[in-house]
């Protein structure tokens, strides 16, 4: 997610601070919005559709804690960062508790301390956008396995192996090599009755992950109105996916190692120990090893997770996959956008199997899907000219290739080739901006902002 497609809304009933820092982030680049007070911020959410709200915590009518449970009751992927006086920084803590990622006190010392909570949740908004697994993104759910794991056998027949037995999994590799779907079918190999459930340790603040692991009772802290069962309790007689582990606090850590151990836990706030029966398969891109180093991942934790650990290569090393993974997912992307695109043109799959692909199958996905996009209503192949964009190397300089005039390559810059994507999809959706946002997997006002911006640089 970019800067320009972030929306913030500022909520303060003092219009100096408001106007303060709208200007701060309006040239960061954010689009911003200030309101005046909780009832005002209600009217214009709907609207105005905020990724993240700042918010005074103590306001005439509305208070910031109930403006957030308001708010997260129907949105819940709305962030909060709370704005208090020194003397209440006590009451922002326990307004963390009940959701908020961040607090600042005011008046606002520093300008940094404001960009870098900003920051922090763009970050965390973009990590969970992207590590959505790539077979999540397939109308038709979990691939074929021989899609899955092709050029990667040797990993098949270790998680066949270990699939219907209790030992503690842990996948290591790099990002977009599809660790939450490799999980997913340990958990559906595995047999098991109950259901498959997800935390992505990195995307969760410190204050919230024990409450999303163990759950919490009512009365629990400032905002709990309600007893809330947690992922290791919806995880009964399934398996819980605990993605980033290496992210993970080392307060949380020692818990986690509890349950490893005994299998036992409770709610945060609570007295009543609850057993767990529930399969973890946990994952990470990280060199745990570096980090017990570090002193930041303990290394009785590492020895408990590890018991079966499963290396998965990047897609670099999968040469011979990208053939079967690409012609997989061409399929699937072109019924999607409702195109008749089927195969590749020899030349393009040379080049497709030459490239070094950073981000891997996620990647890869997502150039095939850009290059579906732009392909011609009735094209039946994709050719060398429409996968142009990887022609650049990995630093970003275009690469020196000899090719016939017939297949001579117009090379684009990145900012053409996604405006040339919108206005054939807009073409082919009739001028509907909704459904043209849905084919191009962003949002609505996302398509809206950079139309303006076209139509500003014309």
């Amino acid at each position: 997610m970019e800067k320009q497609d972030f929306r913030i809304l500022v909520v303060d009933d003092e219009k100096p601070l408001v106007l303060l820092l709208n200007r701060i982030l309006k040239k960061e680049g954010y689009q911003v919005r200030g309101v005046y007070s909780g009832e005002e911020a209600l009217a214009v959410i709907a609207g105005f559709e905020p990724n993240l709200v700042i918010t005074d915590l103590k306001m005439p009518g509305i208070s910031g804690i109930e403006l957030m449970e308001k708010i997260k009751a129907e949105r819940p992927e709305i962030d909060f960062i709370m704005l208090t006086a020194y003397a209440s920084v006590e009451n922002a803590v326990a307004a963390m508790k009940c959701g908020a990622l961040d607090y600042l006190t005011k008046p606002l010392k520093n300008p940094d301390e404001l960009r870098i909570s900003v920051e922090k949740v763009l970050e965390r908004q973009t990590l969970i956008k992207t590590n959505e697994g790539w077979g999540q993104q397939l109308d038709g759910g979990l691939p074929p396995t021989d899609v899955i794991f092709a050029g990667m056998e040797d990993t098949w027949n270790q998680i066949q192996r270990v699939a219907d037995t209790e030992a503690t999994v842990l996948l290591h590799g790099e990002s977009g090599t599809g660790k939450s779907l490799i999980a997913k079918v340990i958990h559906k190999l595995s047999g098991k009755k109950g259901a498959f459930v997800e935390l992505n340790c990195a995307a969760m603040p410190e204050t919230l992950i024990e409450s999303e692991l163990f759950g919490h009772e009512k009365g629990a802290f400032t905002g709990a109105v309600k007893t809330k069962r947690g992922k290791f309790e919806m995880a009964q007689d399934g398996t819980i996916f605990l993605d980033e582990i290496g992210e993970m606090p080392l307060s949380s850590q020692a818990k986690l190692l509890r349950i490893l151990q005994e299998r036992a836990f409770e709610r945060v706030g609570g007295t009543v120990t609850l057993m767990t029966n529930a399969r973890i398969v946990a994952a990470t891109n990280r060199d745990l090893r570096a980090k017990i180093k570090e002193k930041s991942f303990r290394e009785d934790l590492y020895y408990r997770l590890s018991v079966f650990p499963i290396e998965l290569p990047p897609l670099r090393r999968r040469r011979q996959a990208i053939e079967v993974i690409s012609n997989y997912l061409l399929r699937d992307i072109s019924s999607r956008v409702g195109k008749s695109v089927r195969g590749f043109q020899e030349m393009a799959l040379g080049r497709m199997k030459e490239y070094q692909w950073p981000g891997n199958i996620r990647e890869l996905y997502n150039a095939i899907e850009r290059a579906v996009i732009l392909a011609e209503d009735n094209q039946e192949e994709l050719s060398l000219k429409d996968i142009a964009f990887l022609e650049m190397d990995q630093t970003g300089t275009d690469v020196d290739r000899t090719t016939s005039d017939e297949d001579r390559l117009e090379l684009k810059r990145l900012e053409d080739i996604e405006r040339e994507a919108i206005e054939k999809t807009l073409e082919k959706t009739k001028g509907h901006r909704k459904k043209a946002a849905d084919i191009l997997g962003i949002s609505l006002r996302a398509l809206q902002y950079k139309l303006k911006k076209y139509a500003e640089n014309k």
